[in-house]
């Protein structure tokens, strides 16, 4: 979109994601990602649990928009936040809910983007020595893909102790030896390592969402003009194949504007009519 061609964005980050975030901005808007020099992401929340994060995501994920803006004194900004646990609809396998936000301060714009990222290494194992593991570091990405260890049960004055960053097996091995001699129980908990930078899986799921962001970004609203035209909401409903009642599958989607009221609703992209009666409450109670 023109109105954004040579204008520069704080993109909040201090895990390399300007990697996944730089080509599409300017390639789709023309607009050049500047990093606000140390400022601590981690603040917000850390994926290895030593900072909590207060609030939900999206708060978290504005806020660090805002950080970046005011460290640079920019009214344009950009933030991302991940989250990763059950899939939402296949709780027996992990997922991750990826958010990004694009402010726009002079014109009072918040544009989201959400992707479910489907394909992750999220996972964790309990072990006392590296062979007990039986190729899981591997399997999981290791070392390509970040590993994080502590104690399972931390011994008093191992509270703090992790280790993070390993560059290989032998790095692996003491650190996990560490741990478990920190632990009660004499076991160290091992968990892939979240961080963009350390795991190019969410990289790559990062560089959909921007890429998506900045389509939205680049398509105006057909009332008013403003950017940020897209999809904003599911509209469950369709109906079973068998008995015809709703079911809560997506029957349409609805598009709109987030600076008008504009809206529209549209058929699935699919073209799916019918929902399979295993999806139905009477067909499949």
């Amino acid at each position: 979109m023109e109105r954004y061609f040579g204008a520069r964005a704080a993109l909040a980050t201090m895990h390399g994601k300007e990697r996944a975030f730089a080509r599409p901005f300017g390639a789709l808007l023309g607009l050049e990602l500047e990093l606000p020099a140390g400022l601590d992401t981690d603040q917000l929340g850390s994926f290895d649990g030593r900072v909590p994060r207060t609030g939900g995501p999206e708060q978290a994920c504005r806020r660090k928009a805002q950080l970046g803006m005011e460290r640079l004194g920019l009214p344009l900004g950009l933030a991302s936040e991940g989250s990763f646990g059950a899939h939402p609809s296949l709780p027996f396998l992990a997922a991750g809910l990826e958010l990004m936000v694009f402010l726009d301060q002079e014109r009072s714009l918040e544009i989201w983007e959400r992707l479910i990222a489907r394909r992750t290494n999220f996972d964790h194992r309990s072990a006392t020595a590296l062979a007990e593991l039986e190729g899981w570091p591997q399997r999981v990405g290791f070392p390509a893909h970040g590993l994080i260890v502590r104690p399972e049960q931390p011994c008093t004055g191992a509270q703090d102790l992790l280790f993070k960053d390993l560059a290989d097996q032998q790095q692996l091995a003491g650190a996990i030896g560490a741990a478990a001699a920190g632990s009660s129980n004499g076991r160290a908990l091992l968990e892939t390592d979240m961080r963009a930078h350390r795991n190019p899986t969410r990289m790559a799921c990062l560089r959909t969402l921007a890429a998506r962001l900045a389509r939205r970004i680049s398509t105006p609203c057909l009332a008013c003009g403003a950017p940020g035209w897209g999809r904003v909401e599911v509209v469950p409903g369709l109906p079973c194949g068998w008995c015809s009642r709703p079911t809560s599958l997506a029957r349409a989607e609805r598009f709109g504007c987030v600076s008008c009221s504009h809206s529209e609703v549209r058929p699935r992209p699919d073209g799916l009519a019918e929902a399979e009666p295993q999806h139905c409450p009477l067909c499949n109670p």
